[in-house]
């Protein structure tokens, strides 16, 4: 196989992408399969220093087009240092957040519309999730399981602002429904974790199998 698979997980504040991806660690483990597990913000030391500077409260000035910018370089250096390699040599690797958390918290949360997708075709630089799960919650149960005095800048914001980013992603799924598989993250998590684990085996056979 020339490419590995590059699986991402979305999904609003609260909606459970740590637990599952843990299961997704454990499974690909077990089959023996090479797995790199990485999130965004972040994923490198780059992006580390630059997810510090996104999400602390203390920056509550910062303007959305800055915010936007910023989450896009950390993808770039990314995609540059990270994941591009890891898919060269064969390996999976599984993100929490890619660029469709952009287009739902920048482009439909902050109100900055295609601008947001542009800024990122940039910073993939053409590397695309394989699939992407949307795991599906309301924002006002996601934002009730992290408590407040934890919540970063973002997880902050209004509900009004976390409806839109929850309706962007449910549009944004739609507009790519090869690449997306929608979960109701309302379940318990062993019931998320076999529709997830389906379809992964799915995909890996013929592939790793």
């Amino acid at each position: 196989m020339d490419r590995g698979l590059f699986i991402t997980l979305e999904g609003p504040d609260g909606s459970g992408k740590s637990t599952q991806i843990e299961y997704l660690r454990e499974y690909f483990h077990d089959q023996g399969i090479e797995t790199i597990l990485t999130r965004e913000p972040g994923g490198t030391e780059i992006g580390e220093k630059l997810r510090e500077i996104i999400l602390d409260k203390a920056n509550s000035d910062m303007c959305d087009m800055a915010e936007a910018l910023l989450y896009a370089a950390s993808r770039a250096q990314h995609v540059k240092q990270l994941i591009k390699p890891a898919l060269e040599a064969g390996k999976v690797v599984v993100c929490d957040r890619f660029i469709d958390s952009s287009i739902a918290y920048q482009g439909y949360g902050r109100k900055l519309g295609d601008a947001v997708r542009v800024i990122n075709e940039f910073a993939v630089d053409g590397c695309m999730p394989d699939i992407t799960f949307l795991l599906e919650l309301s924002p006002e149960i996601g934002k009730s399981r992290i408590k407040s005095e934890i919540q970063d800048r973002l997880e902050q914001e209004k509900i009004e602002f976390h409806n839109r980013v929850y309706a962007g992603y449910r549009e944004i799924a739609k507009f790519y429904p090869q690449r997306f598989v929608e979960i109701d993250a309302g379940r318990d998590k062993l019931t998320i974790k076999k529709d997830i684990l389906e379809c992964i085996e799915k995909i890996l056979t013929g592939r790793f199998f």
